[in-house]
């Protein structure tokens, strides 16, 4: 951790009224998240639920703190800075009063105003055109790419939509690092500790604790079917005819969408053939025949020669 990234808790108080309800924005199973303003800028600033024991927590708290100080990039969440203060509050047990320790461990990031991924999926006036749903795709896997090719990999093992936030464009960024994971040597390892969202996770890791690069590649399969459908339409776990039968339907759905709305539909539903397509090799029950990020986004840059980009379509 460096120095300048620290900011005083009391500072991270003042500006969220005291982490009052008033300026809370979200809640989630690790902590709660409040709206401040920080040096002139909005912001977001994460609470980790408050504990009495040191170590409770510690772990994921500075593995969200460390990744996050070592990346930059347009598509993972900028941290603004840190707290981590022991305090010593006083309490009442059994009619005395006494002092008890609090430790509090805080996260600023910049505030996004388009909210998480998956508050904003079940809108029927979300993203209708399937330019935008496919910027999303490419943003999510343009910051998992950067992760992944950090020296030590940057392994994120909690990718879902409810942890990709969206500015006000629309631009994608990955967020919540608290289970995230550097992985050095052999880029594999076996864990007894299966932490995360199980819908999200691939088989090897709930069966055997196995992780990989393809853990979060599994994840981005489901998040990209789930950016198509608006819901977790497909869990990765049906029979062979039901997979063709889902995909004929979302490939129909869009054709649809995209012939009332699209100066190139014969691209674009090339292009949501091909998203598809992806989304399903990612989610290859065997993680020896799922393909890399990096494989992913070479196979949608290819799905661009012919579209031109929102710019120039503007203009």
């Amino acid at each position: 951790m460096t120095a300048e990234k620290r900011i005083p808790l009391h500072e991270l108080r003042e500006i969220t009224n005291g982490f009052s309800v008033d300026s809370r924005i979200g809640q989630g199973g690790y902590g709660d998240v409040y709206k401040g303003l920080y040096k002139g800028r909005d912001v977001a600033v994460k609470l980790l639920h408050v504990d009495t024991i040191q170590g409770i927590d510690d772990q994921q708290y500075l593995n969200e703190v460390g990744n996050l100080l070592r990346v930059k990039h347009p598509n993972i969440v900028q941290l603004l800075g840190y707290s981590y203060e022991t305090t010593s509050e006083l309490v009442e047990h059994k009619g005395k009063q006494g002092l008890s320790k609090h430790i509090y461990r805080v996260l600023c990031f910049e505030y996004l105003q388009g909210e998480s991924l998956d508050k904003r999926l079940p809108e029927e006036s979300f993203a209708p055109d399937w330019s935008i749903r496919y910027m999303i795709i490419k943003g999510i896997c343009e910051g998992l790419n950067f992760l992944h090719r950090c020296e030590p990999p940057i392994f994120h093992l909690d990718l879902k939509p409810a942890n990709i936030l969206l500015d006000s464009s629309m631009m994608p960024k990955v967020a919540d690092f608290g289970l995230s994971r550097v992985i050095s040597q052999s880029h594999t390892q076996v864990t007894k500790q299966i932490k995360g969202t199980q819908a999200y996770m691939p088989p090897e890791f709930i069966k055997d604790g196995y992780i990989s690069r393809k853990n979060d590649v599994f994840s981005l399969g489901l998040v990209m079917i789930e950016i198509m459908t608006g819901s977790l339409g497909y869990s990765g776990h049906i029979e062979m005819d039901e997979v063709v039968q889902f995909t004929q339907k979302v490939l129909s759905n869009w054709k649809n969408r995209i012939k009332a709305t699209s100066e190139y539909p014969l691209e674009e539903s090339h292009q949501v053939q091909t998203c598809i397509d992806t989304a399903m090799r990612c989610m290859e029950l065997d993680r020896n025949n799922r393909p890399t990020i990096a494989e992913v986004l070479d196979t949608l840059n290819k799905t661009e020669t012919h579209i031109p980009k929102r710019q120039e379509q503007k203009d």
